[in-house]
């Protein structure tokens, strides 16, 4: 989308509240209902990052898989699972709950200086979509091809790993 700096910053802000509000709603839950909407709304935000980026048919196919196929499947597992089981259970601080805490956390605030001190002007992602035989593309699946494992690799495999987690988690709380 090409919006004005300040409309577009303020949709990053916005976008970037969101997802850190669901994914803090993902593992601070309790109720693996409120989980999977947090995990809903999390790829929700990320398909909007996506349309903030011009690129729609990932956005489209982001909001079509993840959140209306996976989500939904997660939501109805959950669902299906013995609910007042969860009401009785009274979570209690565990020396795992604290080692854990602190170990997410120090890789959090870890990841979060790297990338702030890591100069991004200076690295090579890969050769542009319009340098590979453009001229030889006949149909947009093939631009849609190129351009996934060119231009946006970074954030597709980024939200590939952060399906597999959800399944995991997902894995996790079902064999509970």
């Amino acid at each position: 989308m090409d919006l004005p700096g300040p409309i577009h910053y303020f949709l990053l802000v916005f976008l970037v509240s969101g997802l850190i509000l669901g994914s803090l709603g993902v593992v601070l839950f309790t109720n693996p209902i409120f989980s999977a909407f947090s995990l809903g709304l999390v790829l929700i935000c990320i398909s909007l990052f996506y349309i903030l980026a011009n690129s729609y048919f990932v956005a489209s196919a982001q909001l079509l898989i993840y959140v209306g196929a996976k989500n939904i499947l997660i939501i109805f597992s959950v669902m299906f699972m013995n609910g007042p089981e969860y009401d009785k259970i009274l979570h209690r601080w565990t020396v795992g709950d604290g080692i854990t805490s602190l170990v997410y956390t120090s890789l959090f605030v870890s990841l979060t200086i790297i990338i702030q001190n890591t100069s991004w002007y200076g690295i090579i992602w890969s050769t542009k979509s319009n340098q590979i035989l453009e001229q030889d593309l006949i149909n947009t699946s093939q631009q849609i091809g190129i351009h996934l494992s060119t231009d946006f690799f970074l954030s597709f495999e980024l939200i590939s790993i952060i399906l597999l987690v959800a399944l995991i988690g997902a894995i996790v709380v079902a064999r509970q």
